[in-house]
């Protein structure tokens, strides 16, 4: 039987916020995410003799679940077995949206969050090295009239497995997709060496992308 709560609307200075919808799972959908998330590639075969349910009632649930949310499927990379640098960036911004709208088109950038608290923004960028990433932290965040208190760290490791989305294909392009004025090969951070440079100008050291 699963544990409901009973949601309200919330108002605050005039805005109305609504709470996401609630998922009402039951102790079968709770075995199926466990062993989903032990092992992603589990059939559904496997899952319906462990649940002691139908293969076509796996199927149902499932469906059902992802519809909601609950269920999400990644294909990306482990950070503990890729050896590549993690970093995040913690900084923050004046126009949030603005600051993430520049690392869409990134090769570098993972993902964005934006947070409660003074520093409302953190970022995941990922990179062979972290020189690059610290010159793309320094070029297009510190440098930034809107961004203040930037704060970079690299993550040592993980706890768990942690897998997340590269981009590995993106079309050539003269322009630096963070709309950049300045390009690689007049960069001073690429000039000396301590960036790899853009996969996607063509202007690149490394040998990931």
């Amino acid at each position: 039987m699963g544990f409901k709560i009973e949601y309200h609307k919330l108002q605050i200075k005039g805005a109305v916020f609504m709470p996401k919808e609630y998922l009402d799972l039951d102790e079968k959908d709770r075995m199926i995410i466990s062993l989903l998330k032990d092992r992603p590639d589990i059939s559904q075969s496997e899952i319906a003799g462990k649940v002691g349910i139908s293969q076509p009632s796996v199927g149902v649930r499932l469906r059902k679940l992802k519809s909601k949310g609950a269920v999400s499927f990644l294909i990306g990379m482990n950070f503990k077995k890729v050896g590549l640098y993690l970093a995040k960036v913690d900084l923050t911004a004046k126009n949030t949206a603005k600051v993430l709208d520049s690392f869409k088109g990134c090769p570098y950038f993972l993902n964005g969050l934006i947070v409660s608290g003074k520093n409302n923004l953190c970022l995941f960028l990922v990179g062979e090295d972290i020189s690059t990433l610290e010159a793309i932290v320094d070029r297009h965040l510190r440098s930034n009239p809107c961004a203040t208190d930037v704060e970079m760290n690299v993550i040592i490791t993980s706890s768990d497995s942690l897998v997340f989305p590269v981009r590995m294909t993106f079309n050539n392009n003269q322009n630096p997709p963070c709309g950049s004025e300045g390009k690689c090969d007049n960069c001073p951070y690429y000039e000396s060496e301590r960036c790899l440079g853009c996969p996607i100008t063509g202007h690149y050291r490394g040998t990931f992308w």
